[in-house]
């Protein structure tokens, strides 16, 4: 079985909060998507499928590495590519599953419509 690594650029939670798991939600709820992905890192591109989707980013699983850290286009079936980098990665023997954090996360939100008098 090949050697799997997880690598991050954020640090482990050094005080879990009893009775709630670690966790780095701080940009909304993830739900789970299928989508066709394409990762474009200059003249690159490197395909994959969405597993899950926040305001602020996105796991995939992708058919080849990327470096950690890299920032790119994400595109994500046929909307508009948006900036992102790679937050964290776990190698596979197959390519990678990948954390990918919006670059330009105020696109997208999930506050409701001001309310009208």
């Amino acid at each position: 079985m090949p050697d799997k690594r997880r690598r991050s650029l954020t640090p482990p939670l050094s005080t879990p909060v009893p009775g709630l798991p670690p966790t780095r939600r701080v940009t909304g709820a993830r739900r789970e998507v299928g989508a066709r992905i394409e990762l474009r890192l200059g003249d690159r591109v490197v395909p994959g499928w969405a597993l899950n989707r926040s305001r602020g980013g996105l796991r995939a699983v992708i058919e080849e590495q990327v470096e950690l850290g890299a920032d790119l286009l994400v595109v994500i079936g046929e909307e508009p590519p948006r900036h992102g980098r790679v937050v964290w990665m776990q190698d596979e023997h197959d390519g990678a599953i990948v954390g990918l954090s919006f670059l330009d996360p105020s696109k997208i939100s999930d506050a409701p419509p001001p309310i009208r008098p």
